[in-house]
């Protein structure tokens, strides 16, 4: 209210008294003309004195009140250094914003703030930078294409679509926080131009066929050295290929060419698979008639040598005995010819019927000799 008195800022009493305690019309040392006293200096003090000895330990009734409060806060501060890295992370720390050294997990102590600060990056986790899409790369689902990342320029002068993924971890925490300014988009950049690099080395087909194992491992190796170049603090643990197709405008005929290519290459391993069964058979039917005529061959002339051996032998006995010699050979030729042919000897200076013996059964005969042979 209005009529209601007010105490001054320092206590003071309202209605006539100035803010500094003084009255307002005279006592004290006035001004002339009535106006406003100047301040009591020696008065504000001691009541300030005053105000400040209420929150001192003991009333403020020595200096130890302030010198206990001053060095509990200091011995808070400096408590305030102490900091525990996890084992997931590396400490870094730094002093008026500039880097002093890395601390190893555990209880480490550095200069409190506001002189000295600490960050601890998390260098375990495996982080993720995908290209040319964006999905959940566990599972492989992509939800949402970026043409301007995926849209890449092979050997041959075509167009493939790539899905890429890049794993990073931190390996150096100081250079990574330090030497670039942004980890992510310079790692994405990075990898990005490295994937364009490969690529463009090398035809469609072997980019998204046969050649993706070298895709990833080349990848991989260019984007580790330009990270090492920049002082990035990173290893790149991981790069593979997600996918790989033409352009969605064209894949129908890419498709049938593909379907075409399988078909040729069926057939070229069918006739390989024949040549392959046919060649080994053959080899082996020539050689087995090979080592038949060569067996042959030994034959003949083994018998031909021994023929003529024989001819020689027979010869040098019949040159020193011609008419034995002749009379042996007539008899060997005779029972050869006569062992081999049926016959029936009959003695004609016999006794009887002109050398016929009546009752002797020709046929019975004839079949005993058969079987004598």
């Amino acid at each position: 209210m209005a009529s209601k008195k007010q105490g001054g800022p320092w206590g003071g009493g309202g209605g006539g008294q100035g803010p500094w305690g003084g009255g307002s019309n005279g006592g004290g040392r006035g001004v002339p003309g009535g106006g406003m006293q100047p301040p009591d200096v020696e008065e504000m003090l001691r009541r300030a004195q005053e105000r400040v000895k209420g929150f001192m330990p003991g009333g403020g009734a020595s200096g130890k009140g302030v010198v206990l409060v001053v060095i509990a806060a200091v011995g808070i501060w400096l408590a305030s250094g102490f900091y525990r890295v996890q084992p997931e992370q590396q400490g870094v720390e730094l002093l008026f914003g500039k880097f002093v050294k890395q601390t190893q997990p555990g209880l480490n102590y550095w200069i409190p703030g506001p002189f000295g600060s600490v960050a601890t990056p998390n260098v375990s986790r495996v982080n993720t930078t995908q290209i040319g899409f964006r999905g959940d790369t566990n599972s492989g689902r992509v939800n949402r294409e970026v043409p301007t990342e995926s849209l890449m320029l092979t050997g041959d002068q075509n167009i493939v679509d790539v899905n890429f993924v890049v794993q990073w971890q931190i390996k150096n925490a100081a250079d990574y926080l330090f030497n670039i300014r942004d980890p992510d988009g310079t790692i994405k950049i990075a990898a990005e131009s490295a994937l364009r690099e490969v690529i463009g080395q090398m035809p469609l087909e072997q980019a998204y066929t046969s050649g993706r194992e070298r895709v990833n491992a080349q990848t991989q190796e260019l984007l580790q050295n330009i990270l090492d170049g920049y002082g990035a603090g990173v290893l790149i643990s991981e790069a593979k290929m997600q996918d790989a197709n033409p352009p969605k405008e064209v894949i129908e005929a890419f498709d049938d060419v593909n379907a075409a290519k399988q078909d040729q290459e069926r057939a070229v391993n069918e006739a390989n698979a024949y040549k392959n069964d046919i060649i080994p058979r053959a080899k082996g039917e020539a050689e087995k008639r090979i080592s038949a005529a060569k067996a042959y061959k030994e034959q003949v002339i083994k018998e031909s040598e021994g023929e003529a051996q024989r001819f020689i032998s027979v010869y040098e006995t019949y040159a020193n005995a011609k008419d034995v010699t002749t009379q042996r050979l007539f008899l060997e030729r005779m029972q050869d010819v006569l062992s081999k042919a049926n016959k029936i000897i009959i003695d004609e200076s016999a006794e009887g019927s002109n050398g016929i013996v009546p009752y002797l059964s020709l046929n019975e005969l004839q079949k005993r000799g058969g079987s004598q042979q």
